[in-house]
């Protein structure tokens, strides 16, 4: 999409500091010009680091990470952990394990806390914050659970479900004060922390 000439000489190049497409198209709703790279960073968690430690560490890391090859830029970096009882839920990556997921989840309110960052590269001055999301899934027959996946493919989402798509079917309620931090970039803060470094939006 064009853009005005005044915001593409004025403005620093934005970095989204990661691969998912998910991620991608949230930040588009923005309506800036944006660049999309890889941080190619180990993801492991620390010994002895909490999940929300883990988050917040990874969008700080992801940033920094792709800050050494774009000195000029604002960096957005981005990481969501899943949560049932205290224990992660990680991404299925099978159609078995999305099941198995979705059968522990079924009646219970999963967790879901997703870290933001936004870094100036060239001052080194990060924001960050981090936003909750609380999501009750229904009582999921086995049926309902095989017809869901077989739709909606959602392997590659923590907890085997796309909120955005048929996965709001599957549940109660969503309790977040960002609905997009769900899907992975809480655009709310992420408008607010743009603004504080000069980006123009409505």
């Amino acid at each position: 999409m064009p853009y005005p000439i005044t915001l593409l000489m004025t403005m620093k190049p934005l970095i989204l500091a990661s691969s998912s497409p998910y991620r991608r198209e949230l930040l588009s709703r923005l309506q800036l010009p944006f660049q999309a790279v890889s941080p190619n960073l180990d993801e492991t968690p620390l010994m002895g680091e909490t999940a929300m430690d883990t988050c917040a560490r990874l969008s700080l890391a992801k940033a920094q990470k792709v800050a050494e090859s774009h000195p000029n830029a604002l960096i957005i970096g981005s990481d969501q952990v899943a949560l049932l009882d205290g224990r992660l839920v990680g991404k299925p990556g099978t159609h078995e394990v999305a099941q198995q997921q979705l059968r522990q989840a079924s009646g219970r309110e999963m967790s879901f806390h997703t870290a933001l960052c936004l870094l100036n590269a060239s001052t080194g001055v990060a924001q960050q914050t981090r936003v909750d999301a609380q999501v009750r899934y229904r009582t999921l027959t086995d049926d309902e659970i095989e017809r869901y996946l077989r739709a909606d493919t959602p392997y590659d989402c923590a907890g085997s479900g796309r909120i955005e798509t048929l996965g709001i079917a599957l549940v109660d309620y969503v309790r977040s004060d960002d609905p997009t931090a769900l899907i992975g970039l809480p655009l709310i803060a992420l408008a607010h922390m743009l603004r504080q470094e000069g980006v123009a939006l409505p």
